[in-house]
C-alpha cells in the first residue's frame, strides 16, 4: 500500500501543549489552540468556518494549512446487542474498524492501531488482511472522535479505550503513545490513563518502553499455556517465547495495586482442556494478573471452532478454583463480525450479507 503523508497538519495529532507551540511557529497566538481543540473534542466541530469565536482570518488560515478530520465515515452497523462497528477509511483509501461496546454505564471503543497486521494469528480474521501501514497517531484519535460523535446523538458518551483492534499495538508504539497522550490531554478529551488499555501479543522488547513512556493499563494476548501450542495460535511466539515473553511481564513497571490482563482466546480442542487451566495457573503464579477467558468468535477464515458450553464452564471452574482473579468475556458484536477476533473478516453492508457469512 503506498502511502502518502497528508499536506495539512492534524488538528487531531496534537495536544495543548503541542498545538499552542505548533500554532507560534505558524503565527498563530497560542491561546487560540484551547478554542480549536474545544471545538473539535468537546463539540464535535470540525468546519473551521462554523468556530465563530475565531477571526475570519484565522478560519481561512485553518483551513488553508490544518485538517480536523483524518478519516471518513464509511458505514455504522449496530448489532442487537448494542455494539457498533464503526467502519472508517483513510486518505488513501484503506479501511480499519474500530468498535462501541456498551456494557451498563460504561461505552468502551475498540481502536485500531494498524491497516491490517502482521502477526498472521491464526485465529483472527484480521490476519487475513495482511499487514498494510501503521496508522498515523492523528488516524487513531480521529476512530475516538468519530465514535464520539455517533454517541453524542443518545447523549452517551465514551468511557473507556482499548487498543485491541486491528494491528499489533506496540509495532506502531511511537504513534499509539502520542495518540494517548492526545486522548489524556485535560484540553483535548481528559481521558484518564487507568481508562486506556493497550494490548500485545508479546512484542517483548517495547514492553517495557510501553511501561516508561505511558500510565496506560497492558493486557497480554496469551491464548496457549506451551510454546508448542502458542507458536502456532501466535507465530510471533517463535520469536519471543513464553518464557520470555513471562519473564517482561513479571518485570513490566506496574503501579501499585494495578493488575496486568491476560487474554486467553478458549479454542476448542486446542487450549480448552483441564491441564491448559492448571498450567495457566501455574504460569502466572505469583504475577498481580487477571485472567480474560474469550470463548472463540468464529469466523469463516479460521478452522479453528468455539468451545461447548460445558467446556468453558469446565475450564472456568478450574480457574476458579485457585482463587485466581478471572472473568469469562461474552461475546459482543458476533453477529456484525465485530467481536474479539472478528474484524476485518466482513463489513457487513446488508443483513442478508451478515445471515449468508456467518458460521454456526
Amino acid at each position: 500500500m503506498k502511502h502518502v503523508e497528508p499536506q495539512q497538519q492534524s488538528i487531531l495529532s496534537h495536544t495543548a501543549a503541542s498545538l499552542r507551540e505548533a500554532f507560534a511557529a505558524h503565527g498563530i497566538d497560542g491561546y487560540r489552540a484551547n478554542q480549536v481543540l474545544q471545538w473539535v473534542h468537546r463539540r464535535g466541530c470540525r468546519e473551521f468556518a462554523e468556530m465563530l469565536d475565531l477571526p475570519s482570518a484565522l478560519r481561512a488560515d485553518l483551513r488553508e494549512h490544518w485538517a480536523a478530520r483524518s478519516l471518513d465515515c464509511v458505514s455504522v452497523h449496530e448489532s442487537t446487542d448494542g455494539t457498533r462497528k464503526l467502519v472508517l477509511q483513510t486518505r488513501d483509501g484503506a479501511r480499519i474498524e474500530a468498535v462501541i461496546i456498551p456494557d451498563g454505564e460504561r461505552r468502551t471503543l475498540c481502536v485500531s492501531s494498524q491497516v491490517g497486521c502482521s502477526l498472521d494469528c491464526s485465529f483472527c480474521a484480521t490476519a487475513l488482511l495482511g499487514f498494510g501501514r501503521n496508522l498515523r497517531s492523528d488516524e487513531i484519535v480521529d476512530q475516538f472522535v468519530h465514535a464520539a460523535d455517533v454517541l453524542r446523538a443518545s447523549s452517551e458518551t465514551l468511557s473507556h479505550v482499548v487498543f485491541m483492534g486491528m494491528g499489533e499495538p506496540l509495532l506502531n508504539l511511537k504513534e499509539v503513545v502520542r495518540a494517548i497522550d492526545v486522548i489524556t490531554d485535560d484540553a483535548c478529551i481528559g481521558l484518564s490513563n487507568r481508562r486506556i488499555t493497550v494490548s500485545t501479543a508479546g512484542v517483548v522488547p517495547r514492553m517495557a518502553e510501553l511501561g516508561r513512556l505511558t500510565r496506560a493499563r497492558l493486557a497480554v494476548s496469551l491464548h496457549a499455556t506451551t510454546n508448542a501450542v502458542r507458536d502456532q495460535l501466535v507465530p510471533l511466539n517463535r520469536r519471543f517465547p513464553l518464557e520470555q515473553l513471562l519473564e517482561a511481564c513479571r518485570d513490566y513497571p506496574l503501579p501499585r495495586r494495578d493488575r496486568l490482563s491476560f487474554e486467553y482466546t478458549l479454542i476448542r480442542d486446542v487450549n480448552d482442556s483441564a491441564d491448559d487451566a492448571r498450567r495457566l495457573i501455574k504460569l502466572l503464579h505469583g504475577m498481580q494478573a487477571k485472567i480474560n477467558v474469550i470463548p472463540m468468535n468464529e469466523h469463516a477464515g479460521s478452522e479453528h471452532r468455539r468451545p461447548d458450553d460445558a467446556s468453558i464452564e469446565h475450564f472456568m471452574s478450574v480457574l476458579m478454583g485457585a482463587r485466581i482473579a478471572v472473568s469469562l468475556r461474552r461475546s459482543r458484536g458476533d453477529d456484525i463480525f465485530a467481536a474479539c477476533g472478528q474484524l476485518g473478516a466482513l463489513s457487513p453492508t446488508t443483513d442478508a450479507t451478515v445471515s449468508a457469512a456467518r458460521v454456526r
